[in-house]
């Protein structure tokens, strides 16, 4: 197989999109992540820039990593000073990191207009700094910032740059396609006239995603001789981000044939995705191609009739593939086939003309009717299936609860607004607690969890991942009936639930209380002798 290596900066360029911020600990965490999904290089940092970084690279010397080199990332040095005497640089060999990014400048205005300096200079710059981390005993790859655009402008200049890092030593030449505005063919075709004109030495891409394209230039400049992709897993970063790596990673396993992972299998892609996702408290848009969750959801009744009788009719790949599962979306136009597959978890010997089937059709179509809609909350339809078969029984009853909010709270130094009560039975034996919480379902979600850890300590590894109101009739104001849609997670899996009311604490007890219901089923614990 061709073996393209994947670059991941998410530590780095990661870290400049907003909203992103990464402890040490962190990157730690994500290193080891990446490192096992196969990632061949990561850049952890600029050891110049803070402390944070320095502190890094010191704890990272103590991995034992078992594909990816740890990269540290700076500048050339400042225009007229010795490389030697440069900080930004001093700091990259006291990080002792097995390879340094550096990258300079490669368009002839930025030269010019930004740095200010000369064009000779520029040159000097780039071919001193590589050379001095050369001699201090990292390997260089040489990033060319701005490289496509400088092409565009001077093509001769921006080749020049490069001339610069390889006679400093740099081992691999890396474009950057740094404003993200190309179109993914002229990526291309400048990637190739390069290659052309380095026979021999190895070209890297480092795209940006300002208008959608960074995964789609990276694939081109692939195709035009690249062998280094560089990127995020995520595709976060600066402005609209990098180009996305998940993305690349799987096109390049699965339609060019290309060994990007280090012979590590794509089966575990979606899985370090949300794992990495979890660590940078960032949402994966459901919608992300091969990893997000309704990459391989399917909800038209033809559609699911297609995939379930051959899956190639409507799947590009197999999502087991890279990790990921098919969903089948239940609402009132799935058909009574995908009813039937999702009663079978619970009632394996009922078929498609069973009176049964044909009452839960019409108990669907009336919830979907008064406002429930399933297709984001299967797991609520589990439990309506449960309840409508009779196999039924409540982990807990509610005796009450109630939410208190005031403005100001009674604690101005806390970021609480709101407490809740909730008291429940279980076996028969009563209990109650508070919280408080930002808000009323905040407050509401932490009391019921609290009361019932108690009883069941699976719970207190649950938290919300998501919370969604929708106002269903609009024209009844603020007596309007609303839906809740909450996202639940235990740190491995994730489930959807959802509650319908017009009082929206009553609609959000729904959706909380089926979420814990879901939970203790799938983990197999033994219902209460509670009356439903």
């Amino acid at each position: 197989m061709h073996k393209v290596a994947l670059f991941d900066s998410t530590l780095r360029d990661g870290s400049q999109g907003e909203g992103i911020s990464f402890s040490v600990e962190d990157k730690l965490k994500i290193v080891k992540a990446l490192d096992q999904l196969g990632i061949a290089y990561i850049e952890a940092g600029n050891p110049g820039s803070n402390p944070k970084d320095l502190e890094f690279f010191a704890r990272a010397r103590d991995l034992d990593l078992k594909h990816a080199k740890l990269v540290s990332f700076g500048s050339t040095r400042r225009k007229q000073m010795v490389a030697s005497d440069d900080p930004n640089l001093q700091s990259l060999v006291t990080a002792e990191a097995p390879i340094v990014s550096i990258f300079g400048k490669s368009w002839d205005f930025h030269v010019t207009d930004i740095i200010r300096t000369t064009l000779e200079e520029n040159l000097a710059m780039i071919e001193d700094s590589v050379r001095f981390i050369v001699e201090s005993g990292s390997e260089v790859f040489f990033d060319a910032e701005h490289y496509y655009d400088g092409y565009l402008a001077n093509p001769s200049y921006a080749r020049e740059t490069l001339k610069a890092a390889l006679r400093g030593g740099a081992s691999t030449l890396v474009l950057c396609e740094t404003r993200g505005g190309l179109v993914p063919s002229e990526v291309g075709r400048i990637t190739a006239e390069t290659a052309k004109a380095f026979p021999g030495i190895p070209i890297g891409v480092h795209a940006h995603d300002d208008i959608g394209c960074g995964v789609a230039s990276s694939l081109a400049a692939v195709e035009a001789g690249a062998v280094q992709v560089q990127g995020t897993l995520l595709g976060f970063g600066e402005r609209c981000g990098n180009a996305n790596l998940s993305t690349v990673a799987a096109i390049l396993g699965t339609k060019l044939g290309c060994d990007c992972l280090g012979g590590e299998s794509l089966e575990q892609l979606t899985e370090i995705c949300r794992a990495v996702a979890e660590i940078a408290n960032v949402r994966i848009s459901r919608s992300a191609p091969f990893i997000g969750k309704s990459a391989f959801a399917h909800k038209g009744g033809m559609h699911i009739d297609g995939v379930q009788k051959n899956p190639l009719s409507f799947e590009h790949v197999d999502p087991l593939s890279v990790g990921n599962e098919r969903r089948l979306l239940m609402s009132e136009v799935a058909g009574r086939a995908l009813m039937l597959k999702r009663i079978a978890r619970v009632a394996p010997n009922l078929d498609k003309d069973d009176p049964v089937t044909v009452s839960l059709m019409d108990e669907l179509k009336s919830l979907e009717a008064d406002g429930y809609q399933f297709e984001g909350a299967e797991s609520s339809f589990d439990l309506v299936i449960r309840r409508h078969l009779k196999m039924y029984r409540p982990y807990f009853q509610l005796v009450h609860y109630q939410t208190i909010g005031s403005s100001p709270y009674a604690d101005p130094l806390s970021d609480a607004t709101h407490a809740a009560v909730v008291k429940v039975k279980v076996n028969g034996q009563s209990a109650i607690t508070a919280a408080e919480g930002e808000g009323p379902v905040n407050a509401l979600d932490r009391a019921l969890r609290k009361v019932l850890e108690q009883f069941y300590p699976t719970l207190k590894s649950v938290h919300l991942t998501d919370y969604k109101v929708r106002v269903l009739d609009s024209a009844g104001a603020t007596a309007s009936k609303v839906r809740v849609l909450i996202e639940s997670t235990d740190g491995s899996n994730s489930w959807s639930t959802i509650g319908v009311s017009k009082d929206i604490i009553e609609a959000s007890w729904y959706a909380l209380s089926d979420s814990i219901e879901y939970k203790l089923i799938a983990d197999g614990v033994e219902p209460s002798d509670e009356e439903a």
